[in-house]
């Protein structure tokens, strides 16, 4: 019967130690593809677009994928996360944050300022029903993201880490403070969006890799 149950553990280790990983990979993966899209894709510029307009036009599938598979890895890592930390709230929150990436691949916002080439520069007048809920998913992807860097850092503080206790707790106010810049400095509304996202993933990889360790 122990020798079962070991067996048991150790596999049980290995697949969280894997889900974890998929947070340590996620965030490069998913902005390398953008970024090499946005530097081939006519018309797009990094000051003026977002990586989620990429999905329109010509060649817009793979952005679409992009978003859906990393969305994916994220939940992953959810699992590893909630199974390390034994907190069923930081899981939740991360995977919400995959979620939401799932939902804007589904949903892609619309053509603005100059891409796809031919759209009318500037912002358009109206959105579409898939781009406020591309939007919608967005804000709360990053929402639950935010929340989630501040539940990991209580975890953390609760276990003695507060090196990690105190990079969480800044990392969610960085998040928030990115994300919700605009509405503040319009003209920052790019930067902001950003600088939210390059946080974001750079806390789920430095989070995972440490939880690896511990798995």
């Amino acid at each position: 019967m122990r020798s079962g149950e070991s067996a048991l553990h150790r596999s049980s280790t290995r697949s969280t130690r894997t889900l974890l990983r998929c947070g340590v990979v996620v965030g490069a993966l998913y902005l390398a593809v953008g970024v090499m899209q946005g530097f081939v894709r006519e018309g797009f510029d990094f000051r003026r677009h977002a990586l989620s307009h990429l999905a329109n036009g010509p060649g817009g599938w793979v952005q679409t994928a992009n978003l859906a598979v990393s969305g994916l890895l994220v939940i992953g890592a959810a699992i590893g996360i909630a199974r390390v930390l034994q907190s069923r709230a930081a899981g939740w929150l991360v995977g919400c944050f995959g979620a939401g990436m799932i939902v804007a691949a589904i949903f892609p916002t619309d053509p603005v300022d100059g891409f796809p080439p031919g759209t009318p520069l500037g912002v358009p007048a109206t959105m579409s029903t898939s781009a406020l809920i591309h939007l919608a998913s967005g804000g709360i992807g990053f929402l639950t993201l935010a929340a989630a860097c501040l539940v990991v850092a209580r975890a953390m503080s609760r276990r003695k880490e507060p090196s990690m206790a105190r990079l969480s707790f800044v990392c969610g106010l960085a998040i928030l403070v990115g994300f919700f810049s605009p509405i503040a400095i319009p003209a920052a509304s790019v930067a902001g969006i950003w600088f939210a996202v390059v946080v974001g993933w750079a806390w789920l990889a430095l989070t995972s890799a440490r939880l690896v360790k511990e798995a």
